[in-house]
C-alpha cells in the first residue's frame, strides 16, 4: 500500500473544516452526527476543532449481504442518535462514493424534522457519484482507488492507520480489490 494523504494533510484539513463549521453554526443548536463505523476517527478529530457548543451522536448504515438478502439493501439504525428535532445537523461520513448511502441517510433524518441538515465527508470520489446530491463540505477529492486508514477499512482492518493509504492488489491477496468501502454502497 502507499500513502495518498498524510496524517499532517488530514489534520490541517480537518482543522479547517472545524473552523468553517464554527462560523457556519455559531449561535445555532448544532448536532454532529457521525455515520458508523468509518467516521469515528473523523468525528473525534472534527468535534475538537468546532469551537462552539454542540452535541454528538451516531447513526449506522449497513448493507446486508448473503444468500437470502438483496445485494446492496441498506438499513439504517438511529439507536445512537440524540433528538435532532429543531436542531441543525452536520452529518459526517468517511467517504462519498456513489452517494446512495448519503441519500438514504438524508431521507431518514428528514423524518426527525431537524432545522437543517448539511453533509461533510473526508473523501469524495467525484467520478463515482450516482445521485444528484453532493457533500456540502469535503476534505479531499480522490481518484477512484480503494483506500484505507483514518477510519476506512478493508475487511474491518486498517482503520487504525493515521493516514489514507491506497491498497494495491498485492495487499489484498486473493480478495477482490474492487470491494466497496463500508460507508457507501
Amino acid at each position: 500500500m502507499y500513502t495518498l494523504l498524510s496524517e499532517t494533510e488530514i489534520a490541517e484539513r480537518v482543522a479547517e473544516l472545524g473552523r468553517i463549521c464554527t462560523e457556519t453554526y455559531r449561535g445555532r443548536p448544532l448536532t454532529v452526527l457521525g455515520v458508523l463505523n468509518g467516521s469515528v476517527v473523523l468525528v473525534a478529530d472534527l468535534i475538537r476543532t468546532i469551537d462552539i457548543p454542540h452535541q454528538i451522536g451516531f447513526i449506522r448504515a449497513s448493507s446486508y449481504r448473503g444468500e437470502t438478502t438483496v445485494a446492496g439493501q441498506l438499513t439504517v439504525s438511529t439507536d445512537l442518535m440524540p433528538m435532532i428535532t429543531g436542531r441543525d445537523v452536520l452529518l459526517v461520513d468517511d467517504i462519498f462514493d456513489t452517494g446512495r448511502t448519503m441519500v438514504k441517510l438524508l431521507e431518514v433524518l428528514k423524518q426527525y424534522q431537524p432545522a437543517s441538515v448539511r453533509t461533510a465527508v473526508l473523501l469524495w470520489k467525484q467520478g463515482r457519484c450516482e445521485v444528484e446530491i453532493t457533500p456540502d463540505y469535503h476534505g479531499f477529492l480522490i481518484p477512484d482507488v480503494f483506500v484505507v486508514g483514518y477510519g476506512l477499512d478493508y475487511n474491518d482492518d486498517h482503520r487504525h492507520l493515521p493516514r489514507i493509504a491506497v491498497l494495491q492488489p498485492t495487499d489484498l491477496g486473493s480478495s477482490d480489490a474492487n470491494q466497496t468501502e463500508e460507508g457507501d454502497i
